[in-house]
C-alpha cells in the first residue's frame, strides 16, 4: 500500500466535502431567521423567507430563458432590493453576476456588455437612458428586464418586461444550479477607470465566500448587523458585503442616493450601526450641516477604504463618535484583504496622532495568506522602516481567477507567485503598512520622488478644503512639478493660490509643494476614488497622453 494512514479510507465524499460557495449562506439564513427583515427600502419591508423565495424566482426565471452555467447576466442598477437579490439570484442560476458601475457613460457600458458576452441585463429605470445608449450599438443584444423601482426617478422603460413580471414566470421551489467546482466564476467586476483601462476581474466562488467570511471575523461583526449600502454594490460586490450580511443574517438598508443627510436619516431611522465608505463620504459627514446631522444614539461602525484618508476627516468623523477603520480594498481580492487594526496602545495618544496612525492601511486580514511590500522586479521585500518604498504585492486564496479574455494582463498582475497591486507602499516597523502613492501617480521633480498623498494630506488640513488630489504637470526646470486640484467645502470662497501654497510650504519641503492651483469639483469614478488620468490631462502632464489613449 502506498501513503500514509492518513491517505487510506479517508477520502472525499459529497457528505464531507462540497463546493466553498456563498450561496449557502441564504438558506441557512432564511430557515433560522424567516421573519426577520431582511431589505429596508423607503416604505419596502422584506423578510429572508420572501427575500429567498424571490431569489430563487430570479434563477429559475433565467434558467427558463435559456441561461445555462457560466453565461453572464449582468446589472445596471444603484443600491435596491434588486440589487441585493441579483446577487443571489443570477449565481443560483448558474450564471456570472456582471453589476456595472451605472456612474459610466454609454461607451463604457457599452464596453463591458460587449467584453462580458452579457445575455441579460436588469436595468433599473433611472439608467434606462444610459442602457438604451449603449445598447445602440450592440449587435447581438441580451434580453432586457425594467427594474421599476418603488424609490426609483421617472424613467422610459426599454425592456421586453419588468422585473416583478420576469419573477413572476420563475419558482419559488427552484432547487437551484450549484457550482460544480468552488473554482467556477461566481461574478465579473470591472475596475474602476481611475486609469481609464478597465479591465474584467473574476473572482471565484471560493473567494466570494472566503471574502464574506473574512469580512465577518476580520471585522468582529456580531449576529444580524443593520448595514447600510453607501458603498456601491457593483465595486467588487459591495466587498462581498452583498454575502456578508446574509451570512450574518443581517438587515441590507438600501441607498440609492449617499448623501450625509441621508445616512443620518438611515442611522435614526433604521438603527444602522455599520457601514462602508468611500473617504468622499466620510468628508461630506465630517463637512455636514447641523440640520442633516444627529446625534448617534449607539455606536456605528465604518470601514473606509479607496484613497487614504486624510487624517483631518477621520479626526472629525471619530469625534462625532463614529468608530472608523480604515482598511485597503482592490477589486481584484474581492474586498478588503488589509486592515488597519486599532491598537489598544493608541488609546492615551492624542487624537491628531491617532487619526495620524489610523490612516495607514495596516495588516494582513486573516483570510490572506500573503502580503508584503517588496522590489517589483525580484519580489524580495524592502526593509521594515517606514521608508523604503515598494511595491504592494499580495497571495492567498481571496485572490481572483483573472481577468476575463486577458491573458497577458493576468500574467504580469501574477508574476513572480504574487498579485501585483500597483499600490507604492512603506512597511513600518510595527508591521503596518502604508500606501504612498499608486505607481503611476508618483510625482518625479528634479529627480526627487514626490508623494501625491503626502501632499494631499497637508491640502486635507487647509479649513477651505474638502478633497484635494494632486498630479505631476510638466516643468521646463524640473521635469515635473505638483498641481494641485481643490473641491472647496460648500459655502467656502476659494482662497488665493498664494495662500493654498503658503500653508503647504509651512509643512512640507518646498520641493514637494504645488506650484499651480486648480478649484472645481473634481472628477470621480462610481465607488468615489479620484479619476487622476482626467486630471493629469488638465495638468498637461506627460501620463496624459498615454491616459487619452485608452479613453
Amino acid at each position: 500500500m502506498t501513503g500514509n494512514i492518513y491517505q487510506r479510507g479517508l477520502d472525499r465524499t459529497p457528505a464531507n466535502h462540497l463546493p466553498l460557495t456563498p450561496l449557502h449562506f441564504l438558506d441557512r439564513c432564511a430557515d433560522q431567521y424567516p421573519d426577520h427583515i431582511a431589505i429596508i427600502h423607503g416604505s419596502l419591508r422584506q423578510t429572508w423567507k420572501q427575500t429567498r423565495e424571490r431569489c430563487l424566482r430570479l434563477a429559475s426565471a433565467l434558467v427558463k430563458r435559456g441561461i445555462k452555467r457560466g453565461d453572464t447576466v449582468s446589472i445596471l442598477a444603484p443600491n435596491t432590493p434588486a440589487m441585493v437579490e441579483a446577487h443571489h439570484g443570477v449565481p443560483l442560476s448558474g450564471a456570472v453576476l456582471n453589476a456595472i458601475n451605472c456612474r459610466l457613460d454609454a461607451e463604457g457600458v457599452r464596453f463591458i456588455l460587449r467584453h462580458g458576452e452579457c445575455k441579460v441585463l436588469l436595468v433599473d429605470r433611472e439608467c434606462s437612458s444610459l442602457a438604451a445608449k449603449a445598447l445602440e450599438q450592440i449587435e447581438d443584444k441580451p434580453l432586457v428586464i425594467d427594474i421599476a423601482d418603488i424609490e426609483a426617478a421617472d424613467g422610459d422603460l426599454i425592456g421586453e418586461m419588468e422585473y416583478e413580471t420576469f419573477l413572476a414566470e420563475g419558482d419559488a421551489d427552484f432547487a437551484g444550479v450549484w457550482p460544480e467546482d468552488e473554482w467556477d466564476a461566481i461574478a465579473l467586476n470591472y475596475t474602476s477607470g481611475t486609469t481609464s483601462d478597465p479591465k474584467g476581474v473574476v473572482p471565484s466562488h471560493r473567494g466570494a465566500y472566503l471574502m464574506s467570511l473574512l469580512q465577518l471575523t476580520d471585522w468582529g461583526m456580531p449576529r444580524r448587523p443593520v448595514y447600510l449600502w453607501t458603498l456601491p454594490l457593483f465595486h467588487a460586490n459591495g466587498w462581498c458585503f452583498a454575502w456578508a450580511i446574509t451570512a450574518a443574517a443581517g438587515t441590507h438598508v438600501c441607498l440609492r442616493k449617499v448623501t450625509a443627510a441621508n445616512i443620518f436619516s438611515a442611522i435614526q431611522q433604521h438603527g444602522v450601526n455599520h457601514f462602508c465608505a468611500a473617504p468622499i463620504v466620510l468628508a461630506s459627514l465630517a463637512s455636514s450641516s447641523d440640520a442633516e446631522r444627529c446625534q448617534l444614539q449607539r455606536t456605528v461602525r465604518v470601514r473606509t477604504a479607496g484613497s487614504p484618508p486624510p487624517a483631518a476627516v477621520l479626526k472629525s468623523v471619530i469625534e462625532m463618535g463614529f468608530e472608523v477603520e480604515h482598511v485597503y480594498g482592490i477589486t481584484e481580492a474581492s474586498g478588503t484583504p488589509v486592515s488597519s487594526f486599532i491598537n489598544p496602545a493608541w488609546s492615551d495618544k492624542p487624537m491628531e496622532e491617532k487619526a495620524r496612525l489610523m490612516a495607514r492601511q495596516g495588516n494582513r486580514a486573516s483570510g490572506l495568506e500573503g502580503l508584503r511590500v517588496a522590489d517589483p522586479v525580484t519580489c524580495e521585500p524592502v526593509p521594515p522602516d517606514g521608508n523604503t518604498q515598494g511595491e504592494l504585492l499580495l497571495r492567498g486564496n481571496i485572490v481572483m481567477k483573472g481577468y476575463l479574455k486577458n491573458p497577458e494582463a493576468t500574467a504580469s498582475a501574477f508574476n513572480g507567485g504574487w498579485f501585483h497591486t500597483g499600490d507604492v507602499a512603506v512597511m513600518h516597523p510595527d508591521g503596518y503598512i502604508q500606501i504612498t502613492d499608486r505607481s503611476k501617480d508618483v510625482i518625479i521633480s528634479g529627480g526627487e520622488n514626490i508623494s501625491s498623498v503626502e501632499v494631499e494630506d497637508v491640502l486635507h488640513r487647509h479649513p477651505a478644503v474638502l478633497i484635494a488630489a494632486v498630479v505631476a504637470q510638466p516643468d521646463p526646470k524640473w521635469g515635473e512639478s505638483p498641481c494641485a486640484f481643490i473641491e472647496l467645502k460648500p459655502g467656502v470662497a476659494a482662497p488665493d493660490q498664494a495662500d493654498i501654497i503658503r500653508f503647504c510650504r509651512e509643512r512640507l519641503a518646498h520641493y514637494k509643494c504645488p506650484v499651480r492651483v486648480i478649484y472645481g469639483a473634481l472628477p470621480k469614478t462610481g465607488t468615489g476614488k479620484i479619476q487622476k488620468f482626467r486630471l493629469r490631462e488638465l495638468a498637461g502632464s506627460r501620463e496624459a497622453i498615454t491616459d487619452l489613449s485608452n479613453v
